[in-house]
């Protein structure tokens, strides 16, 4: 196969809906004989120091700087040169915030043409970003019951609670158990919160009107309980979303539906009780996005036993990444594509990420779309934690691709363990 064959020759961009009903963009690249397809999801509790989703005038704006800025310079182009590719969607935009083109933009062009050229190969998508090796299968991350922004402040004031199956021997087992977990939990909800009506989020996760300690009683029982009856380990996590109750004129975190009020501090030793207390395997963004010292000091204290992750704080940002391997904040790092514009920025970062000892965890957003991109993203790269949801149509879509994938590699297929290995019981 030679570059014309893998050279791009149409690039076409529309608006198409989220699962939140917002609009976003969806890009489509061809080649001679390739086609990829790809859209850019959204946060709601978005990190400040992401790149711009949208330009000054927003999406038709956006559409507006594909048609004439993008498209243009690309069609021509090799989709083989992923990096080339993404280097061109900054050099085109030269705010380096992509604050002209917009990230949605970026994202959703540098995702399709890694799917054209893909396809243009008669390969899978993990294969052709991690090549023949690539064969190591992510861990679902699976968000259960939830509040904070995701929930409309209906919720806890804890933006996530999750369950992880560290105990699973294969791809199908591991999703399996997440829905166990999540399918059992209204009942359990029901015995703390008798008007729960079985509301739901923006990821599918059950939202209640439960304070954050019987929120977490509730997820603890039902995961004790599948554990036992599957007879694998099923372990919880939490993503606090801190900077959403950061309140920097009082310099206090804010817990509406507790009604307390903590200083950094406090925080600190309320987040260690609640490691020790549920056995929390996994905690993201404990504390708002400049509080880098704070996240070294508690992968300090639980950083043997629990993920300590940094989501707002990093924001898939190498140069945010070095500033934290710098004191040690954290050990473990969320990757959001669509943070950075570009699938070669997201691998950039999770590679320093390994050399440093962090651990890489894929990652969906709230806003999300049924690309089912970013499970080939966790396997080519070898992330191994997957967090994307875990149920609904454009979270599910995902976990059915890495079934798939698994099926894909067949024998070779493994669950990516040897990261995670010290943090299993």
């Amino acid at each position: 196969m030679t570059a014309e064959d893998t050279e791009i020759v149409d690039a076409w961009a529309r608006k198409i809906f989220n699962s939140r009903g917002e609009e976003t963009i969806e890009v489509e690249i061809y080649t001679g004989t390739g086609y990829g397809r790809a859209s850019a999801p959204s946060g709601a509790s978005v990190g400040a120091h992401e790149v711009v989703a949208f330009p000054e005038g927003g999406i038709d704006a956006a559409l507006e700087a594909f048609e004439n800025i993008v498209a243009p310079e690309i069609i021509g182009m090799d989709a083989d040169d992923q990096e080339g590719v993404d280097r061109k969607l900054w050099e085109l935009d030269g705010t380096g915030n992509f604050s002209r083109i917009g990230g949605a933009t970026a994202t959703a062009t540098s995702f399709a043409v890694a799917k054209a050229a893909a396809a243009t190969h008669g390969i899978p998508l993990f294969q052709h970003l991690g090549g023949a090796m690539a064969c190591l299968l992510p861990y679902p991350l699976g968000n259960v019951l939830g509040g904070g922004k995701h929930s409309k402040g209906l919720g806890p004031d804890i933006q996530e609670i999750l369950v992880i199956p560290l105990g699973a021997d294969s791809m199908y087992e591991a999703v399996r158990a997440n829905i166990v977990v999540h399918s059992r939990l209204p009942k359990v909800i029901r015995k703390y919160d008798p008007y729960f009506a079985g509301g739901r989020n923006d990821e599918g996760a059950w939202t209640s009107c439960l304070s954050n300690d019987k929120a977490l009683e509730a997820v603890y029982e039902v995961c004790r309980e599948v554990s036992r009856e599957l007879g694998i380990e099923i372990r919880m996590g939490i993503d606090v979303a801190a900077s959403s109750l950061w309140n920097p004129e009082k310099g206090k975190y804010i817990y509406i539906r507790d009604k307390v009020e903590r200083s950094p501090r406090e925080q600190l030793e309320y987040i260690t009780s609640l490691v020790e207390k549920y056995d929390l395997v996994y905690v993201e963004d404990p504390f708002h996005e400049e509080d880098f010292n704070s996240f070294a000091e508690l992968r300090d204290r639980v950083g043997d036993r629990c993920i300590v992750t940094g989501d707002d704080l990093f924001v898939t940002n190498s140069e945010r990444l070095k500033r934290g391997i710098e004191v040690r904040a954290a050990n473990g790092i969320i990757i959001k594509p669509n943070q950075v514009g570009t699938i070669t920025r997201a691998y950039e970062t999770i590679t320093l990420a390994k050399e440093h000892g962090y651990i890489p965890i894929m990652s969906h957003r709230s806003g999300e779309t049924e690309s089912e991109v970013i499970a080939h993203l966790a396997v080519a790269f070898g992330c191994p934690i997957i967090k994307t949801g875990t149920v609904g149509g454009e979270r599910i879509v995902k976990l059915n691709e890495l079934i798939r994938v698994a099926e894909y590699l067949g024998k070779r297929a493994k669950m990516n363990k040897a990261p995670l290995r010290k943090f299993m019981r």
